[in-house]
């Protein structure tokens, strides 16, 4: 039964009782994507001398009541050179303080290397969390495990159709799945308190038998939304006793429109989908 008490805060900004706090106080496990492409805002932002921070400092001031997470995709930014690198910092110096944010940035390397990345976004950007990527193995993961009070997000089951390719293969020793050895593995180099594991939204038929594999972690679900993961299913099977979920949507709230309405719709997605997760939240709890 999952028990909407709130709890005590542990000393730290992040640890895993003061995101489920946000969760039962907003009653949503809402995380908007920020995957700001200047091809898909409406034109009349086009003008400005940041259309992409004006983009998303509107669909922040529209959305943060229904959500407690922004994760801005580093791709969308990356790809403008520094001027994208200046819009996604004044976008996280915009965000709440009382959102998790995450760097969807996907990376992983050697050990030296990801040393670097992790000081890049926990040091100089301070972002809450990156998304890692575990083919390189414990010794390109551990680097962003030693900053306090900061997240790993490790790839286990992704919502892309090429997650066959690899996560599927299975193991002639262990005759486990690829993505099943990711999460045993992961779970010895840290705590719930600091890793989370990225599961598609369209794997919800295997959310039953990951959340057995992790029990106590946070599991971030990218694929609600424009991807067509369900949110039912995915809360049904996915939630653990602090709810444990980060449920992702992108593309169907920022770009519900394209007119200058843009915020407003924007705002009415994640009213609706924060609607449905209470609903979840509240019938999880009579269970």
């Amino acid at each position: 039964m999952l028990r909407l008490a709130i709890l005590p805060v542990k000393t730290g900004k992040l640890n895993y009782h003061k995101i489920f706090n946000q969760i039962k106080k907003k009653q949503s496990y809402l995380c908007v994507g920020l995957d700001t492409d200047l091809d898909k805002i409406p034109s009349h932002l086009k003008t400005e001398p940041d259309p992409v921070f004006t983009f998303n400092k509107a669909i922040i001031d529209a959305t943060h009541q229904f959500c407690v997470a922004y994760k801005p995709n580093i791709a969308f930014y990356e790809a403008l050179g520094p001027k994208g690198w200046e819009s996604l910092q004044k976008t996280l110096d915009y965000i709440p303080k009382d959102c998790f944010t995450i760097a969807d940035a996907k990376r992983g390397d050697i050990g030296n290397t990801s040393s670097l990345y992790a000081r890049a976004f926990f040091e100089q950007m301070n972002f809450d969390a990156i998304t890692v990527a575990p083919y390189m193995g414990e010794d390109s993961v551990k680097p962003f495990l030693k900053f306090k009070d900061k997240w790993v997000i490790l790839l286990a089951h992704t919502s892309n159709p090429g997650s066959a390719d690899f996560q599927l293969m299975e193991s002639k020793v262990t005759n486990r799945r690829l993505y099943e050895e990711v999460i045993l593995k992961a779970k010895t180099w840290a705590t719930p308190d600091q890793l989370m594991f990225v599961v598609g939204a369209t794997q919800a038929d295997k959310m039953q038998h990951i959340r057995e594999l992790a029990p106590d972690h946070f599991f971030l679900v990218p694929g609600i939304g424009a991807q067509g993961g369900d949110l039912e299913m995915v809360s049904k099977f996915g939630m653990n006793k602090q709810c444990g979920l980060l449920v992702n949507s992108a593309r169907s709230i920022i770009y519900a429109s394209e007119g200058k309405d843009f915020a407003e719709a924007a705002a009415k997605e994640a009213k609706l989908l924060k609607e449905q997760m209470s609903r979840f939240l509240e019938l999880d709890q009579k269970l």
